[in-house]
């Protein structure tokens, strides 16, 4: 009895879970998920940030200055209609990307735990450490700036907290009334100085994560991180930078108009 007990929980323990959770255990596997999950997380940053561009452009429409990224907001949230109800695709949206981060630090988690337990200190070469010596050290501490970040900035710019100006679907107000408050513009650009550091390492480790680590192309793989990063970096301080100084503000007069209007009913 004590045999067949013993053979069926050998049986058990040396039965194979499915590919691609074996793979996901395996160190390659997680190293894949990490390069995957970044490569998407990244290319929605430089997406971010070219929409949120619009802020700087605008049209006068019957005596009313209006700024395209309230039509870029209102368009996102109009994505996938008549098919998909009001703002539900914007949502998938965000649930992928919640799910991509989840995944992303979970592997990284993972990955952490077995080299500690194999006495690794990085899976880089140390060609690849030097190049990206400060960048790779600090990950851990510029993730968790991102992460608490992005909980801020859904909080700040999606549900209006702390924002007393805060209207709902008015992008281009929010943006002006939160960042032109000197200590919130402050969080912003420390916050997306830590992502500049993150994806920089990010985007260097991405050809080792995959397999593509030959010493011949470092300088290339050293460029392409720097001109990546360099570009969002350059996007994503220059909005905090432009509305804090005041180069950039909302037209207040539509809203004066509309509140008048409202109040006289």
């Amino acid at each position: 009895m004590a045999q067949s007990m013993a053979l069926r929980a050998t049986k058990k323990a040396n039965k194979k879970a499915p590919f691609m959770v074996e793979l996901y255990r395996s160190a390659i596997g997680k190293k894949y998920v990490m390069a995957i999950t970044g490569l998407f997380l990244t290319l929605f940053v430089v997406g971010h940030m070219v929409g949120n561009l619009k802020m700087y452009l605008g049209t006068m429409s019957g005596g009313e200055f209006a700024y395209h990224i309230d039509e870029y907001g209102a368009f996102l949230r109009e994505l996938g209609s008549p098919i998909l109800p009001h703002s539900v695709f914007l949502w998938i949206t965000r649930v992928l990307l919640i799910g991509a981060f989840a995944v992303h630090m979970h592997a990284a988690y993972s990955l952490t735990m077995m080299n500690r337990r194999a006495r690794v200190t990085n899976y880089a070469t140390k060609s690849d450490y030097q190049a990206a010596n400060f960048a790779s050290r600090s990950m851990r501490y510029t993730g968790t700036i991102v992460i608490l970040y992005l909980v801020w900035h859904i909080m700040d710019l999606t549900w209006g907290v702390g924002n007393k100006s805060f209207r709902h679907g008015d992008v281009m107000n929010n943006v002006d009334s939160s960042l032109s408050r000197w200590p919130i513009a402050i969080v912003y650009i420390i916050a997306n100085v830590a992502l500049a550091t993150h994806l920089f390492h990010g985007l260097w480790s991405f050809f080792q994560s995959i397999g593509w680590n030959n010493p011949r192309f470092n300088g290339a793989k050293r460029k392409f991180a720097i001109g990546i990063v360099t570009v969002i970096t350059l996007g994503n301080l220059s909005f905090p930078l432009a509305v804090a100084t005041g180069s950039v503000k909302a037209d207040q007069s539509k809203y004066a108009a509309l509140t008048s209007s409202h109040s006289d009913k």
